[in-house]
């Protein structure tokens, strides 16, 4: 990635229509987004400061819905036994 584009945050209620394999798959993609924004921050070549908020925002909310489902899924479990 040479430069950082820019990419809006995504909504949890759009996260949430997606499976846990794209979630991970986004979750890599922003962690990506994030280093290549350190690496232009370190080179002097940052166009917008706005994007590593953005990507962190992003990370935490993908996240906390893996995080939601992977309880919800514990719970089920637990009710069936």
């Amino acid at each position: 990635m040479a430069a950082l584009e820019v990419i809006d945050t995504v909504k949890a209620s759009e996260l949430r229509e997606l499976t846990d394999e794209e979630l991970r798959q986004r979750l890599r993609d922003r962690n990506d987004d994030l280093f290549a924004f350190r690496m232009q921050l370190a080179t002097g070549t940052v166009d917008n400061v706005r994007a590593a908020r953005n990507a962190r925002r992003d990370i935490a909310r993908i996240k906390t819905l893996l995080r939601e489902r992977e309880m919800a899924a514990q719970e089920q479990a637990h009710k069936a036994e």
